[in-house]
């Protein structure tokens, strides 16, 4: 079983079935990540690096797409452990720390036994037409008959770049509004605008028809962390800890790296859980 195996919607279901498979893995050892769409992409990258490094693990990935594993999880509690479909669960990773702050109010995940992988950037993105592009967010403020395609104010995305400019002083006069990320990308294509701001995974994934000039200056906006956490009834804590560390080190990073995704940051302390 190479690979992580990927749930669908009902992943009650699937992975029941993925459980099942693991009676014929042999002496593979199983690592399940309960993970939302947002960041779906993420981990299963790290889970692929990961069973790079150690053969005898098989990474599952389980995506919520309900984006309420609070409320999932509150329900297992009755169990007395984490389950889905018939295995437990090791690691939790919902996209977006604040849902991780409310899970360890509610004990259902190990305090302290987590890791910050990953942050968002934001980054300028151009159409491979464009020779004279800008090669910093700075320069915007030097092109002064620019487009510049970006997110509406009501949007997170549109947010934070009204943020960037703002600390930069930029005074940009043709500002060209769009709904959504797809949006900027049909603008700046079209030539509507000349170039558009997006979150990098974002810019990533469409750098078939888009390049990436340069990416905002680090602090000038609030970039979302995103942390993966272990959850209490985890039946292998060792191999959890593995894990934790590896998605901060330079190969996790590595992986989240090609994905657009800015650095996680390695805990104070290594991560280490009584192990009774």
């Amino acid at each position: 079983m190479n690979g992580i195996r990927r749930s669908s919607a009902i992943w009650f279901l699937s992975l029941a079935f993925v459980f099942g498979a693991w009676g014929d893995a042999g002496a593979a050892r199983p690592l399940v990540i309960v993970t939302s769409p947002a960041v779906k992409e993420a981990i299963e990258a790290l889970g692929k690096a990961f069973e790079a490094a150690h053969p005898d693990v098989v990474v599952q990935v389980a995506v919520d797409t309900s984006l309420d594993l609070r409320r999932t999880i509150a329900g297992m509690e009755n169990q007395g452990r984490f389950f889905i479909g018939s295995g437990p669960i090791h690691l939790v990773a919902p996209g977006g720390d604040e849902v991780i702050t409310r899970m360890e109010q509610k004990y259902y995940l190990l305090p302290e036994a987590k890791a910050l992988y990953v942050t968002e950037r934001l980054v300028l993105v151009a159409p491979e037409s464009l020779s004279d592009a800008p090669e910093s967010f700075e320069a915007l403020g030097r092109m002064e008959s620019i487009r510049i395609a970006v997110a509406d104010r009501t949007t997170r995305l549109g947010v934070e770049t009204d943020r960037v400019l703002s600390a930069l002083g930029l005074k940009v006069k043709q500002l060209d509004l769009a709904s959504d990320q797809s949006g900027i990308l049909d603008h700046v294509l079209s030539g509507q605008a000349d170039v558009g701001i997006l979150f990098g995974q974002d810019a990533v994934r469409a750098q078939q028809r888009v390049r990436i000039v340069a990416t905002a200056p680090a602090g000038l906006y609030k970039s979302t962390p995103h942390s993966i956490a272990m959850e209490r009834y985890c039946p292998d804590r060792r191999l959890c800890e593995e894990f934790l560390r590896f998605v901060t080190s330079s190969e996790g990073q590595s992986a989240l790296k090609q994905l657009g995704y800015g650095p996680g940051k390695a805990p104070a302390t290594p991560v280490t859980v009584f192990i009774p």
